[in-house]
């Protein structure tokens, strides 16, 4: 049997990728654990008008609502046609068409101001995924380092206990 030097074996650098964290990994990585608590959510309270647009947009985006006043629509038509009652808005329901285009008017702004409301919300949210996720990252290369040191110390034994052995044969 051939006796082998260490310089024959492959470095563990050609073994395996190797994972290191740059400066400003580290950097970064540091900087997010030290802010971990500013990670969790801290949603500002709403103010009234906030929660008024909120419950807006609840009850005019349901089916609830959207039944509610189609059985009011066919109702107020029928009335006016049939002349069950006094007719007050005769056909084409000029006095329907004021009152829904007033109640658009009112409620698409509302509507708007709960939806920015939320897109502010879901942007607060993305920015935090996106500080969660570079740590995780950070962390893992952390990991991988550490398996690596702990693999190139698992080689360097395993290479010097067969070059005692080869040396013990020979």
């Amino acid at each position: 049997m051939t006796t082998h030097s260490t310089s024959e074996h492959p470095a563990p650098d050609a073994l395996h990728h190797r994972h290191r964290l740059t400066k400003e990994d580290q950097e970064l990585l540091m900087q997010l654990r030290r802010h971990r608590h500013e990670i969790a959510d801290k949603v500002p309270p709403r103010t009234p008008g906030q929660a008024v647009a909120d419950t807006v947009a609840i009850v005019v985006g349901s089916w609830r609502f959207i039944i509610i006043q189609s059985v009011l629509l066919v109702s107020w038509m029928a009335v006016n046609v049939m002349a069950w009652i006094q007719v007050w808005d005769p056909y084409p329901f000029i006095l329907l068409n004021l009152v829904l285009s007033f109640q658009a008017a009112y409620t698409a702004p509302i509507i708007m101001m709960s939806q920015n409301r939320q897109s502010d919300l879901d942007r607060r949210m993305a920015a935090k995924d996106a500080r969660i996720n570079a740590k995780a990252e950070l962390e893992i290369e952390l990991l991988h380092e550490k398996l690596d040191r702990m693999r190139e110390g698992e080689i360097l034994r395993l290479t010097t206990i067969i070059e005692k052995l080869e040396a013990r044969l020979a």
